[in-house]
């Protein structure tokens, strides 16, 4: 089915309606293309896939990053079943409180949400204070490796806790489309009339047919949690690093050498994407899982398991209300000896420093609207003219970038940028940044578009309206919400892009992530905590705004 219109509004269109839809992929598919054939001609280098094969990091450094990426995202998918499981159950207060809670943890990036962890968790930070010295006995802080871990166990702790609101939500937009919760009802009370618990149905009937919408955001998560940088430069670990950060590594390595032996790592980075994206396909499909699918859940039969689950939601939100809350703190601290909990003085020397660094939040504030716009313009001149066909056809391609690791996704725009002349300019760092949000753009807005009711504009056309009035009056505000959902997202995606702005913009653009990540590095704590808390504001407003005009109107 088309976007509006199906087949017949695309033969009405005739040779100049597939001329437009052509055009309208090419828009996006020519420097996603072009970029990914630089990306390969930087790494046709056997020189230095022998240097890489032959380098000792290479080895530690590809276990390390399969261990944290992997793990986050088993904790992260396990958490977003567990919870939609039971809210299914018996859906409690606490789940509609965490679905209002998802939109403002959206909006907190991955580097800010590592520096304010980093702030609890480090032997000197709240955490700690709150206990000392009168249950942990320590009056200096102890020398314990908190954050820098050579386990990993902090980037995980990162990736789980934002990956896991995301899924939530793409998971929570699929299950409150109008069509899709009438038809699961109905099934549902089919499957209990036959005999079924709640907690049966649950299993045996909507989550087969939710897993399988939570594919594309699943592998989008692995790929993430695989390929990060910016999260491993502000909570580690660096001995061993991960892959990714050792790639950018080499990449910014002004020798030759050096760098083509970094374009081969990056390629090797989506080696290990491709093949954990094969392993979670192939369990998938394992017979024994499908088994346990239709066996029902085994909740346990003491106690209340539903009240249980729910009280665990609460954790969320609890987490991320702890870091703003230190990074607040942390944005206005002066002296503070351990183990006092309250410092001895306060400054606003970092905030004085932000106000003075207007020109970053300007930069950060334009790139992110006109990236967002384009990428929400873009999916909708897709969805709305190009054919189901195609759009399925298309979909593998239009995804790469949520599959592809950062660094060689950046490899390829970088030598785009170059090739274009549009290096360390405005136009090619916003060409960059749409080409960054527009996957998950089209990820937000693609399911409720196509499941929008067909027969609305059967009616509207009886009635005489033209598809441009049915697009303005009718189809457009009643997917408002979705739309601009799927802006807000978009912003906060450009937010929060710090390997793309500091390798295209060449250092020219300054941006409050970059600014954020460069300060956490440095080791200026209470002005990378401005930062960071700047970096999070920005999207809460965008998200409350569009939540805000994405309400439905009261006709009194």
């Amino acid at each position: 089915m088309l976007g509006l219109g199906g087949l017949s509004g695309l033969s009405n269109a005739g040779r100049a309606g597939r001329w437009g839809i052509a055009v309208i992929f090419l828009l996006l598919v020519v420097p996603l293309v072009w970029s990914l054939g630089a990306a390969v001609v930087a790494s046709a280098d056997v020189v230095a896939w022998g240097a890489l094969l032959q380098d000792p990091q290479t080895l530690r450094a590809a276990g390390m990053s399969l261990w944290t990426g992997v793990a986050s995202t088993l904790l992260a998918a396990g958490l977003c079943k567990h919870w939609l499981g039971h809210a299914f159950v018996a859906p409690p207060a606490r789940w509609s409180r965490l679905l209002r809670c998802l939109p403002p943890m959206l909006a907190v990036p991955h580097a800010a949400f590592a520096i304010g962890l980093v702030a609890l968790l480090t032997p000197g930070g709240w955490l700690l204070r709150a206990f000392s010295p009168w249950a942990t006995g320590f009056n200096a802080p102890p020398l314990w490796v908190t954050t820098q871990d050579p386990w990993g166990l902090g980037l995980i702790a990162v990736l789980t806790f934002k990956e896991t609101p995301f899924l939530l939500w793409v998971s929570a937009m699929h299950l409150q489309q109008a069509d899709v919760a009438d038809r699961l009802r109905k099934e549902v009370t089919l499957a209990q009339t036959m005999g079924y618990s709640a907690r049966e149905a649950w299993q045996r009937v909507v989550w087969p047919q939710l897993n399988k919408h939570l594919r594309w955001p699943t592998l989008a998560v692995l790929a993430y949690g695989l390929s990060v940088v910016d999260v491993v430069i502000v909570i580690g670990p660096t001995s061993p690093s991960t892959l990714a950060l050792l790639t950018w590594q080499w990449l910014q390595d002004s020798d030759p050498v050096t760098n083509a032996q970094g374009a081969a790592a990056a390629w090797m980075l989506l080696g290990l994407i491709g093949l954990c994206a094969m392993v979670l396909q192939g369990a998938l499909r394992w017979p024994h899982w499908r088994r346990q699918w239709t066996r029902g859940i085994d909740f346990p039969r003491s106690g209340s398991p539903t009240e249980w689950g729910a009280s665990t939601m609460t954790a969320l939100p609890l987490v991320y209300g702890a870091v703003l809350c230190a990074l607040a703190f942390g944005s206005v601290v002066g002296v503070w000896p351990f183990p006092a909990l309250m410092p001895q003085s306060w400054t606003t020397a970092p905030w004085l420093s932000v106000w003075d660094s207007r020109a970053v939040l300007i930069t950060t504030t334009w790139l992110a609207c006109g990236s967002a716009s384009a990428a929400l313009l873009w999916s909708v001149l897709w969805l709305e003219w190009a054919p189901a066909y195609w759009q399925s056809k298309a979909s593998p391609l239009l995804y790469l970038p949520l599959a592809l690791p950062s660094v060689l996704w950046v490899l390829g725009m970088h030598r785009m940028a170059i090739s274009w002349n549009w290096d360390a300019s405005t136009q090619g760092l916003w060409l960059v940044h749409t080409l960054v949000c527009t996957p998950y753009v089209l990820l937000v807005v693609q399911e409720p578009y196509r499941h929008f009711n067909p027969r609305m504009q059967v009616v509207a056309t009886s009635l005489g309206r033209s598809r441009l009035a049915f697009l303005w009056q009718v189809k457009w505000p009643l997917l408002k919400a979705t739309l601009l959902s799927g802006f807000a997202v978009g912003f906060a995606v450009s937010v929060a892009q710090y390997l793309p702005t500091l390798y295209v913009g060449a250092g020219r653009f300054s941006t409050v992530t970059t600014e954020a990540v460069n300060l956490a590095a440095g080791g200026q704590r209470s002005l990378a905590s401005a930062f960071a808390w700047l970096q999070c504001l920005l999207p809460a407003l965008v998200f409350a705004a569009t939540s805000a005009l994405g309400r439905p109107r009261r006709l009194h």
